[in-house]
């Protein structure tokens, strides 16, 4: 992914939106911030470096929308941000092949059985792109392997 190269930087607290807003909240608080901290509205008295802080503020700013302001690469990122959260949960309790995994036709998903008795599962669409994948009941998290 994309994203594996850049730091670990959280884009929604950077623009001081919760990952579940809207892309027109996420425009709105972009557009403050880039207001506040851009280079042509600080004022001339201020120190060196006040205004170094505002520019790279400014450039963290217009870094974050470009990334939640695209569609594609705001879901690649919560991907990314998705897999991050669960390995902080915990080891990976298996590794598991998605052509080990049972296919539902109604809602066209990947599953497999946990032992406590929930189930993992994937969609069709997510299936490349995740490796991680929790229990919809228990804390256990197994890893998607791909034949190749």
């Amino acid at each position: 992914m994309a994203f594996e190269q850049l730091p670990k930087k959280d884009w929604y607290s950077i623009l001081g939106a919760d990952p579940s807003a809207d892309v027109s909240d996420l425009k709105q608080k972009y557009q403050k911030l880039i207001l506040m901290y851009h280079p042509d509205k600080q004022s001339t008295d201020v120190p060196a470096g006040t205004v170094e802080e505002c520019i790279q503020k400014f450039i963290e700013v217009d870094q974050a929308w470009k990334i939640l302001g695209n569609e594609e690469t705001k879901k690649e990122y919560d991907l990314q941000r998705h897999e991050d959260e669960l390995r902080n949960l915990g080891p990976v309790d298996a590794q598991v092949y998605l052509e080990e995994m049972s296919w539902n036709e109604d809602d066209h998903s990947f599953f497999l059985s946990c032992r406590c008795g929930g189930k993992y599962s994937v969609s069709k669409d997510e299936a490349e792109e995740v490796n991680l994948i929790s229990c919809d009941t228990c804390s256990l998290i197994i890893e998607l392997l791909h034949y190749g």
